[in-house]
């Protein structure tokens, strides 16, 4: 395809006309895609260029990808990444200014080529940074031609204005998507309390109607037993409240497994590095070696924590056939870190479920994820298993 003058070089009507029709896609407030692809359109059909490619800055603003992009190449949208300063694309990024190839594009040191975008097809091209002082750098705009084009310095300007616009709409579109991103967390985040909550609610009450309740009926049986029989049996009184004397201890210490359950003691006493302490020195068989930062968290980082670390411990001495475990608590850069690492048997995280170990994985990630944080698991068979579990403190 024969590609005409950049607007007929003076037709200010046309060029009026384009950036109007790009003022009104941008304010329909569509996706970022959608934008993206529709600006190439207009592009390409009022400037009689071949190919326009918007390249949009990714949210570490390390990389761009190809956001948009007009037929045939619009199949290879979200395909094509290069960091910031490789091609053409990238040197634009970096420097956030235009470059103008007229032909002999591999004969340009910056020139990188994409088989997938056929770039020996084309010989002339135009790359401008797409920013505003708002949005800052949001991407990069390049239009191609297959026949030689002498740009000039009025078709980059033009170009330039058009990226100010596009990108002032790419940054309230990546706005909008980050805050739908966040609004889909906060309600997922919500939502795994509120199960969690009912399960632990549902656990405390199971613990209560088969442990507790039925120790108390059983008790009183044993105290009537005791009160018809104190005159007449005398022994067998006696009996009878000896064993409701076991049975108050027994369900005292049930009452107290109960209320550990909801909130361990040894974090009021101790905080969460001496409750990993005490926790250690309670695993029976197992030497764990431990390096703790003596530092008070909000106390739902506290029972997060040590909760992960004696559901570890217990995996450990149930399943990892190990004769050692560490256990390490620092505070760094507004990070509370806790790893529980031991040299046993391991297993292959890739298997699916919760690998050979019966490691509760899942239940692991979900309280470290229910106050912001994450756990990984690394594990090989033979090698022994590292459990961390990263938490924000603010």
């Amino acid at each position: 395809m024969m590609a005409g003058p950049l607007l007929g070089l003076a037709d200010l009507e046309r060029e009026n006309a384009l950036l109007l029709s790009i003022i009104e896609a941008v304010s329909t407030g569509p996706t970022v895609e959608t934008l993206a692809a529709a600006v190439a359109r207009l592009i390409v059909d009022a400037t009689a260029t071949d190919v326009c490619f918007v390249h949009v800055l990714d949210d570490a603003e390390r990389s761009l990808t190809l956001t948009g992009a007009t037929p045939p190449f619009d199949q290879q949208v979200g395909r094509i990444r290069l960091p910031l300063g490789t091609g053409v694309t990238g040197w634009v990024a970096s420097h956030h200014e235009p470059a103008v190839i007229v032909e002999h594009k591999e004969a340009d040191p910056r020139y990188v080529p994409f088989p997938a975008l056929r770039g020996t097809e084309f010989t002339s091209m135009v790359s401008v940074p797409m920013a505003s002082d708002l949005a800052g750098l949001v991407g990069v705009l390049n239009v191609h031609t297959a026949a030689r084009r002498e740009f000039t310095d009025r078709d980059v300007r033009l170009l330039v204005g058009i990226g100010r616009l596009v990108a002032g709409a790419l940054h309230q579109a990546r706005v909008h998507r980050r805050l739908a991103a966040r609004e889909r967390a906060h309600e997922q985040f919500t939502e795994q309390v509120i199960a969690a909550q009912e399960t632990e609610r549902r656990r405390l009450a199971g613990d209560i109607h088969d442990g507790i309740s039925q120790r108390l009926v059983t008790l009183s049986y044993h105290l009537d037993a005791a009160g018809q029989t104190l005159h007449d049996e005398p022994g067998y009184a006696a009996e009878q409240l000896g064993l409701a004397r076991g049975l108050v201890d027994l369900t005292l210490d049930e009452a107290r497994a109960a209320i550990g359950g909801l909130r361990p003691p040894v974090l009021d006493d101790l905080g969460l590095a001496g409750g990993l302490a005490s926790l250690a020195r309670s695993v029976p068989g197992l030497e764990v070696v431990l390096d703790l930062a003596d530092r008070r968290l909000p106390e739902h980082l506290e029972i997060a924590l040590y909760r992960i670390a004696q559901e570890c411990l217990q995996n450990v001495v149930k399943h990892a056939a190990a004769r050692s475990a560490q256990v390490s608590f620092a505070v760094r850069r507004g990070h509370a870190r806790l790893e529980v690492a031991d040299d046993g048997a391991g297993f292959d995280t890739g298997a699916t479920g919760e690998g050979p170990g019966g490691y509760g994985i899942q239940s692991m990630t979900e309280r470290a994820e229910l106050v912001g944080g994450s756990l990984t698991i690394a594990s090989r068979p033979g090698c022994g298993t590292t459990v961390t579990a990263r938490v924000p403190i603010g």
